[in-house]
């Protein structure tokens, strides 16, 4: 009896293939790179907004500001007005320094982000310091008042940098979205199409079936790369992130490139093709799709079964129907008594008149063993090789010797009975 099969889902659902993409895409370090600007805060509040410069980027720039903010206010009683001075030898920069401390830099990228002439935007950064001190060292009057601001700033800090976060990367996710959503449909159209058309075109179903799903996933594929350009990502910072992570995405995607390959590989050199009846391990039963993740099997009690490609394809697969005419085999076990020659002519003769045997190649039978008690013998048949038609025939085939035996006065041997030899002993 067979075994029972356990059913896997029908579909992999399409987020499992694409998991590992948004994995890349959120978590690719040039991700971060990309942002141009950032906010300076004072306790929670925002003072102006910072760009990159030659040594660091938007956000390690604003957040060294900060430090030094922090630092100027752990002595509030040292505290002076902003001063604006030219960057040592650099003319075009100026810097901008409280208590002898510099706090920060501001250089012509600045000016031009902003749009204004450099002199101008220094001294409106200058006074939006100043201005934020004096605030910051009267919510300061006190030790109570310190641990309050401290407690707050820091919330308040969290809750604007997280929303700051979100607002930058959440129209790039929507975004993202709307063209896999979009490229789905074009997938999906694409797939349709490609039915329609080898239907009329081409008969081989195995054919179809690989030229359809490989325009699907092309499709798809494309539509990964439109997706992480619309996220922010170019396509040659994707590739760097791509072979970056490519040891992980190994690792994590081996089972299903593993099945992928092997679809692939099967829908090529079609070792089966749909609708026949082959054998893999304990399952036996009809192709009815073969995808690039996995073969669908239809058993003969009417399970639906679905087999890795991996496992497929590496695995001792038996194809019932690769030939159209298929040999049958019946074994009959009759007494010694018998006429062999004339008996295995009229099982010969009851077998190949059956129905649905085939009158070339022509029945046999042939003497396998030689019971204890009785002669085995094989009657061999060919019929059409698909199983109904080769199961219904060997059952005709079975009423048909018993009928013929019957016939001829061959007595069929009773399991029942036994022969007893009893030994006298020595004396």
């Amino acid at each position: 009896m067979q075994k029972p099969i356990a059913i896997l889902p029908s579909r992999q659902p399409i987020w499992l293939v694409l998991l590992p993409f948004v994995w890349l895409l959120l978590a690719s370090p040039s991700l971060q790179a990309q942002e141009s600007v950032a906010t300076v805060r004072l306790d929670g509040r925002a003072l102006f907004r910072i760009g990159p410069n030659e040594e660091l980027e938007a956000r390690p720039r604003a957040r060294e500001v900060e430090k030094q903010l922090a630092a100027v206010l752990e002595t509030p009683q040292g505290i002076t007005r902003a001063r604006i001075a030219k960057a040592g030898e650099q003319s075009d920069r100026r810097q901008i320094s409280v208590a002898g401390r510099p706090l920060v830099l501001v250089t012509p990228m600045d000016a031009e982000a902003n749009g204004k002439v450099i002199d101008t935007l220094a001294l409106e950064w200058a006074s939006l310091i100043d201005r934020a001190l004096i605030t910051a060292v009267a919510r300061r009057d006190s030790e109570r008042g310190r641990f309050v601001t401290s407690v707050q700033a820091s919330v308040e800090t969290a809750f604007a940098r997280l929303l700051e976060s979100a607002i930058n990367i959440i129209p790039r996710i929507l975004a993202a979205v709307l063209v896999l959503l979009l490229f789905w449909v074009l997938a999906t159209a694409v797939r349709a199409l490609m039915r329609m058309v080898f239907s009329r075109v081409v008969t081989d179903l195995t054919v179809e079936n690989l030229v359809r799903q490989v325009s699907y996933y092309t499709v798809w594929l494309l539509g990964l790369i439109v997706a992480a350009s619309a996220f922010g990502l170019e396509p040659s910072t994707l590739a760097t992130g791509l072979g970056l992570t490519s040891l992980a995405l190994g690792f994590a995607l081996k089972d299903i490139l593993s099945n992928f390959v092997s679809g692939l590989l099967i829908l090529t050199l079609r070792p089966f093709e749909l609708g026949d009846q082959i054998i893999i391990g304990e399952t036996e039963g009809s192709v009815e799709r073969i995808e690039l993740r996995a073969t669908q099997i239809r058993t003969y009690d009417g399970r639906r079964v679905l087999v890795p490609n991996a496992e497929t394809f590496t695995s001792r697969v038996t194809n019932n129907t690769a030939a159209p005419i298929r040999r049958g085999k019946v074994i009959c076990s009759l007494g010694y008594e018998i006429d062999i020659g004339t008996i295995s002519h009229v099982m010969r003769e009851a077998a190949q008149a059956t129905a649905g045997v085939l009158a070339t190649p022509e029945a046999s039978v042939r003497l396998s063993n030689l019971g204890q008690t009785e002669l085995v013998f094989d009657v061999e048949f060919w019929c059409d090789s698909s199983r109904s038609d080769f199961v219904i025939t060997a059952s005709e085939v079975r009423k048909a010797l018993v009928e013929a035996l019957r016939a001829a006065g061959v007595s069929l041997p009773d399991q029942a009975r036994q022969n007893v030899v009893l030994h006298a002993p020595d004396t």
